[in-house]
């Protein structure tokens, strides 16, 4: 019945694979338990019910991307849109947590509409075929330097902007160990090579001091934790906060910005690697995996979370095998449990998933062989975006770039009449989110 549902054998998977390729999504994405509430804290929100709130968000997006499109994308509450929830608009604005869940919410609600017009699909398939290389190179680039950086193998530098650590330091070392034994079992093509290598390097941590002299991996509190807390965040928000305060548009405007591009660059880039798109480079039910994007994000703001959205560390779920929306309900299953198992995920220690993230990134990396090179006007956009996307630390912002850059090479060469006007829209949305800043 289920490889009938999940049509295993058209997308050439089998059960086995695509568990395997949920539970090493949800690996290398467990952190989100974690971090988003550390996060969301800082704006006066109860840590428990966050946690709560985040782990049904998750398993409630992936749910609605595997039963609306049959992708194996995983959804969670997103970085750097927690942070701009908790840091930009609630503590440097003035805001309350509730009339900021209350802008999220109605983020959700007009990306809902603009997925089911299909307007947000136009968009999607107005991206530059040179750029939406750039995107799934670059967010393989940016997830690299957030493994390197995780694992202490690249540091900042006042000197040099960044360097490497202590390369010989032991929990270095491991962190390296870790990389090759994943390149080697993903050579010899072994099922689960990222999985098994972060069972192996999370062992091992037992055995292995960390830079601060303490064991790396240490033993969990407990196991078993009872969740509670969400009746504090479920509800809560401020329903009609942005038409009783006019001025929050502006604010409702960049969460928009940032939720449109991040999810966009992130499917593009993602599905591109698990070979979804059709022959002309799109994807087929793009307007089914933004609208599944858009009702997660709602169903979030709900809950007590910040905005929703597909997660880059999908990719390694597709490196493990995964092919279709199986693998997104066994990250969605996880994350349920998950709540009840919490002291587990917690002892995880970094040095398990950063060398998966720097795989991974490797792996995304290939796609610059797809560049238009024959284009000149597409090669140096795909080249700048996928440079931009990690030195800017942004997906959004690396996309922007890429894209004014793209329509301005094209105006002055001449060829700018080979642009449709939805390109146009996109770059003009770009602008004007750079102009009111």
């Amino acid at each position: 019945m289920l490889s009938k549902f999940f049509q295993f054998e058209a997308h050439g998977t089998t059960m086995g694979r695509e568990i395997m390729a949920g539970v090493t999504t949800f690996a290398a994405m467990a952190y989100i338990l974690v971090v988003n509430p550390l996060i969301l804290g800082n704006a006066g929100m109860d840590t428990q019910a966050v946690i709560m709130a985040t782990g049904l968000a998750a398993a409630l997006g992936c749910f609605l991307m595997a039963f609306m499109t049959n992708y194996p994308i995983a959804l969670a509450p997103g970085m750097g849109t927690n942070a701009y929830f908790a840091f930009i608009i609630v503590l440097g604005m003035g805001m309350t947590w509730q009339a900021a869940l209350s802008l999220t919410f109605w983020n959700g609600i007009i990306f809902l509409i603009l997925s089911i017009t299909g307007f947000r699909k136009r968009l999607a398939e107005a991206i530059p075929a040179g750029l939406q290389v750039g995107i799934q190179a670059g967010i393989g680039f940016f997830i690299a330097l957030l493994g390197l950086k995780a694992a202490g193998i690249v540091e900042s530098s006042p000197a040099t902007i960044i360097t490497h650590g202590d390369i010989t330091a032991p929990h270095i070392l491991l962190a390296f160990a870790g990389l090759f034994l994943m390149c080697v079992l993903s050579a010899k093509k072994i099922p689960g090579a990222i999985l098994l290598s972060m069972v192996a390097l999370a062992i091992l941590g037992f055995f292995v001091a960390g830079p601060d002299g303490a064991k790396l991996t240490s033993a969990p509190e407990g196991v078993v934790d009872m969740p509670s807390g969400l009746g504090k965040t479920f509800a809560q928000l401020e329903w009609l906060y942005p038409f009783q305060h006019p001025a929050s548009f502006k604010v409702l405007f960049v969460l928009l910005i940032l939720d449109l591009f991040d999810s966009l660059g992130t499917i593009i880039g993602v599905s591109r690697r698990a070979k979804l798109v059709d022959e002309d480079g799109k994807l087929p039910k793009m307007d089914k995996a933004l609208t599944a994007d858009a009702m997660a994000t709602i169903g979030g703001a709900v809950l007590g979370t910040s905005t929703t959205t597909s997660f880059v560390e999908s990719a390694a779920g597709i490196e493990a095998g995964g092919r279709t929306g199986l693998t997104s309900i066994v990250v969605g299953t996880l994350f349920l449990l998950s709540l009840f198992f919490h002291p587990l995920i917690v002892a995880v220690p970094a040095i398990a998933t950063a060398p998966a993230l720097i795989f991974v990134g490797l792996l995304m990396g290939q796609s610059l062989r797809d560049i238009p090179y024959d284009d000149y006007t597409e090669t140096l956009t795909a080249i700048f975006t996928a440079i931009a996307i990690p030195l800017f630390f942004s997906i959004t912002h690396g996309l922007a770039i890429g894209m004014i850059l793209f329509l301005f090479m094209r105006l002055a060469t001449g060829r700018i009449k080979e642009v449709n006007s939805m390109t146009f829209v996109i770059g003009a949305i770009f602008v004007a989110f750079y102009a009111i800043g």
